[in-house]
């Protein structure tokens, strides 16, 4: 999910006497003089969706990032980065910082022609909210363990009401709707199990309904998706001249591996593409170079607003043995020495990414220390570690073994068809077998490797899992999701209780940095939340890499270069 996060700023914004679109700047678009409607983009994705409904995905998905997560209640301005209304017309915060009150723009439609009103933003906060839905985007709603409540003061007003002064309040805010009355039908109707059920990939998704400004009208499991022009979009999205918007009519998207889009980009099948290491886009500047695109491409723009990293599962309850050593920080910290970033970099990125060591990466400035607590490549450090837990002795094949004869064997996992996690998962298992841990490998198809990591419980069906997060957010070290015990994105236990008592320590250091409003006591909060997480090592990150991107000359969209950002982005497809 796309997040945004800003501090605790009082804005009062005027309702307008009449419905008035939303207005996208002439500044925020690299080239407007040549645009014009019509026409269509190819893209790709790596991997097909799991379903389509809103309720039960935790994670990123062309459909929702194209469809649903582009109508929020409010955003950012791209240039400023301040808060500015979107769906809503107008917002204001109270004084004490304890609610915020929203007034939504007239005209807003559903692809059916049907209103969006107040209902269809209450109808997803009920049913995010309920249990009996199990929602992994629950814990958005909730500071620790209360609830952030949602209500209607009008047919196009909301109230939200938080249980303290929350520097982040305006990432709730920016929250977005859902059809009250195509999914809301079936919720009143049938239940939080009939709402699960609702919308899965076996459903014809043209008849599905999004307000987004293009919608889903084919999709073929693991090979493509088309959406098509939503034309009520432009009813209430124009540019400074008045055009409706989104420009094009159509997106096809593809589904294809990292290096069989290298090959359609090149060959001209594809119009925008991200080259994922540095040997791609040396690829892409031989092709523009020798005329077979007319493209432009840009090298490591920016350190990514995102890491990789691998998540030790903390939940093995049929397997004593690794249940209680990878419950352990020692254990832990030294799968981090023994994990060779600076060779991953070279490796497999060509130079293009920098180790990663904490959830905050270097492109979050304000919160990234000068000094961040690590536990780098050393395997001296990690084999006394290992030694102090009892792996003191060798097998004949050269494997750590305890004096039970137990040896250190896990798997490390990571999502088929991604090249370079695949590669950074073979690096990881072949140092760490010279230094006598046996780790095996594991590609597996995106859909089952999210079913893994998401899974409830105190036996989960896996010891590791390599994947990324990426973020959108300024306020990033205050991320429930990931710090809170029963966060969404809480990886490494999901027993829905704290089992550390460190673990407890940065949820609670979270709810700490949420609550000031003071930037360098929230800074001061961030860093210890930063060595405490280091410290308990629940999640290896590897890597942060910088961003890559190419487009043919024929797209527009791109904003203004001095624009591009880990926030941003390099482009607007509604534009």
């Amino acid at each position: 999910m796309k997040k945004f996060f800003g501090l605790l700023v009082a804005l009062v914004l005027t309702t307008s006497a009449m419905a008035e679109p939303f207005v996208y700047q002439d500044a925020w678009v690299a080239d407007t003089a040549s645009a014009k409607s019509g026409g269509s983009a190819a893209l790709a994705t790596l991997s097909g969706s799991r379903t389509f409904n809103p309720f039960v995905t935790g994670e990123q998905d062309v459909i929702f990032d194209t469809s649903f997560y582009t109508v929020p209640l409010i955003t950012r301005n791209p240039e400023t980065r301040q808060w500015i209304p979107y769906a809503a017309e107008s917002f204001e915060q109270s004084a004490d910082g304890l609610t915020v009150d929203i007034v939504i723009r007239d005209g807003i439609k559903w692809s059916d022609g049907a209103p969006v009103t107040a209902d269809d933003w209450l109808f997803y906060y009920t049913a995010v909210t309920d249990e009996e839905v199990g929602s992994p985007r629950a814990s958005d709603w909730f500071v620790g363990d209360d609830l952030i409540v949602m209500e209607k003061t009008g047919d196009m007003s909301l109230r939200f009401t938080f249980p303290q002064p929350d520097r982040t309040a305006f990432a709730t805010v920016q929250t977005y709707p859902a059809p009250n009355h195509v999914l809301g039908e079936i919720y009143r109707n049938e239940g939080a199990e009939g709402l699960k059920a609702a919308w899965g990939t076996e459903i014809d998704i043209s008849t599905t309904v999004w307000a987004g400004p293009f919608i889903p009208t084919n999709y073929a499991a693991d090979e493509r998706y088309v959406f098509e022009r939503n034309p009520n979009f432009g009813e209430w999205n124009v540019t400074e001249s008045g055009t409706a918007l989104p420009y094009l009519e159509r997106l096809d998207y593809v589904v294809a591996e990292q290096d069989a889009q290298l090959n359609l980009y090149v060959a001209g099948e594809l119009d925008i593409y991200a080259p994922n290491n540095l040997d791609a886009v040396g690829v892409v500047a031989e092709a523009i170079d020798s005329g077979d695109i007319d493209a432009q491409v840009f090298e490591n723009l920016y350190p990514q607003a995102g890491t990789t990293f691998y998540v030790i599962n903390w939940n093995k309850g049929s397997d004593p043995f690794k249940d209680e050593l990878f419950k352990n920080p020692l254990f832990r910290q030294a799968m981090s020495h023994l994990t060779p970033r600076e060779a991953i970099v070279d490796l497999v990125y060509g130079g293009n990414a920098s180790p990663a060591y904490s959830p905050v990466g270097p492109s979050f400035t304000y919160w990234y220390p000068e000094d961040p607590k690590a536990y780098p490549f050393d395997p001296e450090k990690a084999l006394d570690i290992l030694a102090s837990l009892g792996f003191t002795e060798k097998d004949a094949d050269g494997n750590l073994v305890d004096a039970d004869g137990n040896l250190i064997r896990w798997t490390l996992t990571t999502n088929s068809g991604n090249k370079n996690r695949e590669g950074e998962i073979q690096i990881i298992a072949d140092t760490m077998r010279e230094y006598g841990v046996l780790v095996d490998t594991q590609p597996l198809e995106f859909g089952l490797l999210v079913d893994q990591l998401l899974s409830e419980g105190d036996d989960r069906d896996f010891d590791a899992i390599l994947i990324g997060f990426g973020a959108s957010t300024e306020d990033w070290p205050f991320f429930e999701g990931i710090f809170s015990c029963t966060g969404q994105f809480h990886m490494f236990n999901r027993t829905g209780d704290c089992i550390d008592p460190q673990e407890r320590l940065v949820a609670e250091l979270v709810r700490r940095g949420r609550a000031t409003t003071d930037d360098e006591a929230a800074r001061t909060i961030g860093y210890q939340i930063m060595d405490n997480f280091a410290e308990l090592q629940p999640i290896i990150y590897t890597t942060s890499t910088g961003l890559n991107a190419s487009w043919l000359n024929s797209v527009g969209g791109e904003l203004p270069e001095e624009l591009f950002s880990p926030f941003n982005g390099t482009r607007d497809i509604v534009t």
